[in-house]
């Protein structure tokens, strides 16, 4: 085996992911990152693998959610980012959250030391040179331009773009407690929560409509002419979900079902904002779901007429930057090498995944491919039963262009979901013990139930086939 190390372009979770896999295979690895010597418009730090957007890894539930079954994948394949993040932990119901500068801390300290991992900082521009050999490309939805601008040179095709938005944060100090409450969503328990893991903001009908009315009216950031405005129907900004109809808001983001006023239990708030713990002080929360492209003044001012945030006193305002990613269907293999430069593989958001977790866990699988291949071995993806293998699926080759757009609609990121998942075989929906009939959504409950369990039977199954790990000892 070749001692060449494989260069990993990219600090963010995709890439550190990557980079820990192929140490961990007994690899040499190069770390790229830019910052600090060239910044992004998002990143505060130069640390690694820094959350920007949200502290929430979303549901750590790997018994009826495909996130949480990705949460359990990657924990099995040991996972630097998902061990980093059950270290740094912060309450959020039934949430995995964390302390974003302690989880992006751990995770630079654990690459910096481990002795396969050099971490190099500088922009590398444009795609890897040829005498690099094997590497990974995981920059992530801020790319450089200039690195953009090769890939477009490499393949012929242009990147597609969308906007990842950036919610207020709110100091805790400033919250109003006498008209605001803690309580997670049904009472929900998650990991290192007690049920009680959100503040609860409750509007009622006329506040909610004047609320309403204020986002629509709200002066906004104009766009640059280079933008356009793609948004990702899974982050859109909280103005312009509310210009798709009155209701919108109060049927997503300020949903008031499972919520009781602690201090009126007797009226159902019309509508409630949720804010969640951002850090582990608790001294700031992330207002859910509001991210935002208003400009600064109108937020403070609007945001403010929330009962309990009158005097709300904000840590970050909201933003929204341009996020690019392939059309990986398109462009990449089944094991996410670059078709015009198969010595290229690309990880995370780049490929058109969404969100911090789904990055994470494509960053795992490059790695993994990367280093198998290297050792001279084949790895073949995980397979669709799996959350990881449905994730992956879906990048290379799940995308469908409908006939009604002429076989043209693009490819669109995507969070894991039990949708990409390959369908359940008959008879592995159990009925409870002793029913003859489903009863409510127990129907609904026992398919996740199966699923889950089909997922992380058939993931070990394939981490068992695996030699890397066992070579590297």
């Amino acid at each position: 085996m070749s001692t060449e190390p494989i260069h990993v372009i990219g600090g963010g979770l995709a890439g550190s992911e990557a980079a820990w896999q192929i140490a961990e295979a007994g690899i040499p690895v190069i770390l790229h990152e830019m910052r600090p010597v060239r910044g992004t418009e998002a990143h505060k730090t130069d640390g690694l693998a820094e959350l920007v957007c949200s502290n929430s890894f979303r549901s750590d539930d790997a018994t009826a959610n495909a996130v949480g079954v990705i949460h359990a994948e990657m924990r099995l394949a040991g996972s630097l980012i998902m061990a980093m993040a059950d270290q740094h932990q912060v309450p959020a119901g039934g949430a995995l959250a964390v302390d974003r500068e302690g989880f992006s801390q751990a995770v630079t300290q654990a690459l910096a030391e481990h002795p396969l991992v050099t971490l190099e900082r500088g922009e590398v521009e444009g795609l890897p040179p040829e005498d690099w050999g094997t590497s990974i490309v995981a920059t992530g939805p801020l790319t450089a331009p200039s690195l953009a601008e090769a890939i477009r040179a490499a393949t012929g095709a242009d990147a597609l773009a969308f906007f990842d938005a950036i919610a207020p944060i709110v100091h805790f100090d400033s919250v109003d407690l006498d008209k605001a409450w803690f309580q997670s969503r049904y009472d929900k328990v998650g990991p290192g929560g007690t049920g009680k893991d959100y503040i609860n903001c409750p509007l009622d009908k006329e506040t909610y409509e004047r609320f309403v009315a204020a986002l629509i009216e709200g002066d906004r950031a104009e766009f640059k002419s280079w933008e356009g405005t793609p948004y990702f129907d899974g982050c859109l900004p909280i103005e312009v979900m509310a210009e798709r109809g009155a209701e919108t808001l109060r049927h997503g983001p300020m949903k008031p079902m499972g919520l009781t006023n602690a201090h009126q239990p007797d009226i159902k708030p019309y509508a409630v904002v949720q804010l969640r713990q951002d850090n582990a002080l608790g001294t700031l929360y992330n207002m859910v779901g509001f991210q935002t492209k208003l400009k600064y003044g109108a937020q403070a001012e609007i945001f403010r007429i929330i009962p309990g945030l009158e005097n709300a006193e904000f840590a970050r305002l909201g933003g929204l930057h341009r996020n690019t990613y392939l059309n990986s269907p398109v462009l990449l293999d089944g094991s996410l090498r670059l078709k015009a430069r198969p010595n290229v593989r690309f990880a995370g958001q780049i490929t058109g995944c969404e969100g911090y977790v789904e990055s994470a866990a494509v960053g795992l699988m490059a790695g993994r491919f990367t280093a198998a291949e290297r050792r001279g071995e084949t790895i073949l993806p995980p397979p669709q039963t799996t959350a990881m293998g449905a994730l992956i699926a879906h990048i290379t080759g799940g995308h469908l262009a409908h006939q009604e757009d002429g076989g043209k609609r693009s490819f669109q990121p995507m969070n894991v979901n039990f949708g990409l998942f390959a369908p359940l075989e008959p008879g592995a929906i159990v009925k409870p013990e002793g029913q003859k009939r489903f009863r409510g959504k127990e129907k609904a409950i026992a398919k996740k139930n199966a699923l889950s369990r089909r997922a992380l039977s058939d993931f070990a199954a394939w981490l068992a086939g695996s030699s890397l790990r066992e070579a590297a000892e």
